[in-house]
């Protein structure tokens, strides 16, 4: 008797736990029964295994079947399992359906896994964006910098969303485009009155080239006169020069005083020679008296032509210091 009636509660128990389990999935089951999504019971107690949200995917195909699109619960599901947005995904064709685009699920559900917003894509295919660049400085071949800011309107190309670059290259070539165009300008008073003919150049360039946009139309919204950078540079030059000059001049300047201070030191050895020189002389006068070759009275006569000369040297001096003066 305990045994039956400890087989009846856990048959109840069963039974109840069954009854909770399929009341979970049947309102889901019932709410894609009455909207035509085709997701059978099977399939969401499959989705609760497979660890997929099953509101998430019969919402998402209810939605879809109600704008008119063939989806399949499978891809649904293959998609969500991939790391994908399935909602995204599904808002994207429904906006690319009402829009007249071509777009399979296929390609957004590649565009999605790319790491791009595809509902955002074909919204940008719809309506272009405004993009703007910062502001870009150049230089006039005048000598004149010039700082110019554009506006770039861009049209999603769901195409190239996969694989192609994204708004930074548009705005890097873009850039890259207005400094070539003003630098190959003569005048900046040119690029100042016409400043359309920067846009029309880089425009046709084709810039949009490997990337995930068409670009619609280039327009400049501010073109700003900067510094004078050709006068700069010849100041610098020239400032570049003096300093050359002076050190050069300096380098002279020292190579001359180690001259001067060369001359002093010869000077001087000579006149140690002409010292020298002289200290042999009475040396000399001692040796011709002890070998009889000077007698003494040539000797006053010497002293007297040597008293001589100084005295005249004297006078001469005495007198040129005068005239001088006068």
């Amino acid at each position: 008797m305990d045994l039956k009636l400890i087989a009846l509660i856990v048959l109840i128990i069963g039974m109840a736990v069954m009854g909770i389990f399929l009341l979970n999935f049947f309102g889901l089951w019932f709410q894609a029964l009455m909207s035509k999504a085709d997701v059978s019971l099977v399939g969401l107690i499959g989705m609760r295994f497979r660890k997929v949200p099953g509101r998430v995917i019969v919402e998402t195909k209810i939605m879809g079947i109600k704008a008119g699109l063939a989806l399949s619960t499978e891809e649904l599901e293959a998609h969500y399992m991939a790391g994908g947005h399935v909602m995204r995904v599904v808002q994207a064709l429904i906006a690319a359906d009402k829009a007249n685009i071509s777009l399979n699920f296929k390609r957004a559900a590649a565009i999605d896994l790319a790491g791009r917003n595809v509902l955002e894509a074909v919204q940008m295919s719809v309506n272009p964006k405004v993009i703007e660049t910062p502001r870009v400085a150049a230089m006039a071949m005048d000598g004149i910098q010039l700082m110019a800011i554009a506006r770039v309107t861009v049209r999603a190309n769901l195409d190239k969303l996969v694989g192609g670059a994204g708004e930074e290259t548009i705005l890097a070539r873009v850039g890259e485009g207005i400094v070539s165009t003003i630098g190959s300008a003569r005048a900046h008073k040119s690029v100042l009155e016409n400043p359309d003919q920067i846009s029309k150049t880089v425009l046709s360039k084709g810039l949009d080239s490997g990337t995930a946009y068409d670009i619609l139309s280039i327009d400049i919204a501010d073109v700003d006169v900067g510094k004078n950078i050709g006068a700069e540079l010849e100041t610098d030059r020239a400032e570049a020069d003096k300093k050359i000059a002076q050190a050069k001049a300096e380098e002279r300047r020292a190579m001359a005083i180690a001259h001067e201070q060369e001359m002093i030191a010869r000077v001087a050895e000579m006149r140690a020679k002409v010292v020298e020189s002289e200290a042999q002389i009475p040396m000399a006068i001692a040796e011709a008296f002890r070998s009889g070759n000077l007698g003494v009275m040539d000797y006053y006569h010497m002293k007297n032509v040597n008293a001589d000369t100084g005295m005249r040297e004297k006078i001469g001096g005495a007198g040129d210091q005068k005239g001088q003066k006068t």
